[in-house]
């Protein structure tokens, strides 16, 4: 069994001003898809220039944080927020919804779509293999934060289980590694590869739909469910599942429209 390095959730302070990691994480995670974006736009015929960039990771993380966080709250916590609105506001205590930011970014895409003259899919397949990375450090925060555990496991099973200060005195999987390692890491490397050669309008976007969706349900096995949830379904179905389902259901109908088009208006890498 492992030992949580139980780390200090304020990564530094100067003067009065406390920067939380939590904070650190997304500014890492938006960074990170502002370079890669750029780099991409840098390469002949992109379409797509560095102002271009920069608004679209500008609105999609406005989107990212209004829609996370309000997703959080109707999805997962709403009775919380009845009790205590200012809640909402308390970002750095940690309480952010994937398919709440999910639907926040597809606000902005909407937004810059319109603002920028550019088709809906086209701004989803470009941006959609920087996602992942923000995904990776975001639950690499929640994993400093020590929120959103695993599930207890047997350490003779499972060495590297761990006991989180928060989640009482037993051995639990690290969920958030696994999260990071799947939904961010490996579902970049997908991403990147696949949308590195031209492929139809919609298939980017659609493989990411299904990838999320899919490792987001598997990691599922072994993250706790909210305390204030439970299984939402036949004593083994959570919340998060539920909610991925009609991601994966919606990136396999758009794949199959994709290559079932004329081969017109692919995305380039």
């Amino acid at each position: 069994m492992l030992t949580y390095p139980d780390i200090d959730p304020i990564a530094f302070a100067i003067g009065p001003l406390k920067v939380h990691w939590y904070g650190l994480m997304y500014l890492l995670a938006f960074g990170t898809a502002w370079a890669l974006a750029n780099y991409r736009a840098s390469k002949p015929g992109s379409g797509w220039t560095s102002d271009q960039v920069s608004d679209l990771i500008f609105f999609g993380a406005v989107g990212v944080i209004l829609g996370g966080r309000c997703g959080y709250v109707l999805f997962y916590n709403f009775p919380q927020f009845l009790e205590d609105p200012l809640w909402l506001f308390r970002v750095w205590e940690g309480g952010m919804s994937f398919h709440g930011g999910l639907l926040g970014v597809i606000a902005a895409i909407l937004y810059f779509s319109h603002k920028h003259k550019k088709g809906i899919f086209e701004v989803g397949d470009f941006g959609a293999p920087f996602v992942p990375i923000g995904l990776m450090f975001g639950r690499i925060g929640n994993f400093i934060g020590g929120e959103l555990w695993g599930r207890m496991a047997d350490p003779s099973v499972v060495p590297w289980a761990m006991v989180f200060p928060r989640g009482g005195d037993v051995p639990r999987h690290p969920s958030q590694i696994y999260q990071a390692c799947m939904e961010g890491f490996l579902l970049f490397v997908i991403l990147w590869f696949y949308s590195s050669r031209p492929r139809p309008q919609k298939a980017v976007s659609a493989v990411f739909l299904i990838g999320y969706g899919v490792f987001r349900t598997i990691a599922e096995f072994f993250r706790e469910p909210d305390a204030q949830i439970g299984f939402d379904l036949l004593g083994w179905v959570t919340r998060g599942q539920l909610l991925s389902l009609p991601m994966i259901i919606v990136g396999i109908v758009l794949l199959v429209i994709a290559y079932r088009s004329p081969k017109t208006g692919e995305q380039k890498a």
